[in-house]
């Protein structure tokens, strides 16, 4: 997919940003940035794409994004709000000599390591605290707070990597792709098939499976795996359906293949996340 490269505005009084985005800024297509980023989802739910990582987001997901990661946070319903407390910072804050300083040692290698992460509690918690803070404070105390903050997250474990260097690539093609991960994201309930999408990208079938796996870093239909698994743990967290009735509206035709596809993303069954889910 074509990246769109985001430059960050800045208040003339500070040297990075902390403040809410709500629809519709909150809506911004598949993008990066040199900043640095952590976000806190505020308002609603959907679909976040992070480098090679897709997944659903829910309100409380807490996340760390490396300079230049790529990422794109798609609401379920478009008619619904969307909105996230972000930071937003260039490593050159700190200038060429702080973070080699020994006691800054992690954060140095948490900001250079080029990788994205879903923060576990009791760390998003601690995390989400300190970012609210960090929205109040003026002068100094913003600067110091978020080397706090960045302190904690790199001397924890309690995190998921979701993507790590990512390298996007950009090509002639990159337009065929987006218009087949617009279509993918209305129609993945549906069958999809190859011959579909390759003719919607006006490709031969290998020709477009070479050229999506290039551009989004996994096969087409492992990307649209995730985004129908992303639907189901949407379905397990918020409703009391049934785990059968789930798999068939999340586009799946067979229980069998369903649960297989659902441990491989989730390394759990359906079952046992919504009872984690539900603790």
């Amino acid at each position: 997919m074509k990246i769109l490269i985001q430059k960050i505005p800045l208040n003339e009084s500070q040297s990075f940003v902390c403040r809410v985005y709500e629809t519709p800024h909150f809506e911004t297509n598949w993008h990066k940035h040199i900043e640095h980023e952590l976000i806190i989802i505020t308002k609603g739910s959907g679909t976040a794409l992070i480098g090679d990582y897709v997944s659903d987001y829910q309100p409380g997901d807490t996340f760390f994004l490396a300079s230049n990661m790529p990422h794109w946070f798609r609401k379920h319903d478009p008619k619904s709000i969307g909105a996230a407390l972000v930071i937003q910072f260039s490593q050159k804050i700190f200038g060429d000599t702080l973070l080699n300083l020994p006691e800054l040692a992690q954060i140095k290698s948490l900001l250079e390591e080029q990788k994205a992460l879903l923060l576990r509690r009791p760390l998003q918690e601690i995390v989400v605290k300190m970012m609210e803070e960090i929205q109040l404070e003026i002068g100094l105390g913003r600067i110091v707070s978020l080397l706090r903050c960045l302190e904690k997250i790199s001397t924890s474990e309690e995190y998921l990597v979701i993507t790590e260097k990512f390298e996007s690539v950009n090509s002639a093609i990159d337009s065929a792709i987006d218009t087949v991960v617009e279509f993918s994201f209305n129609h993945y309930l549906q069958n999809i098939t190859l011959k579909q999408v390759a003719t919607l990208a006006n490709m031969s079938i290998p020709t477009f499976c070479r050229s999506f796996k290039k551009n989004v870093k996994k096969s087409y239909f492992d990307f649209l795996r995730d985004l129908r698994i992303g639907h189901a743990c949407k379905l397990l967290a918020n409703t009391s359906k049934p785990v059968l009735e789930i798999c068939f509206e999340s586009g799946y035709q067979s229980w069998p293949h369903f649960s297989k596809q659902f441990k491989h993303v989730k390394l759990m069954t359906p079952l046992k996340y919504r009872k984690q889910f539900l603790q």
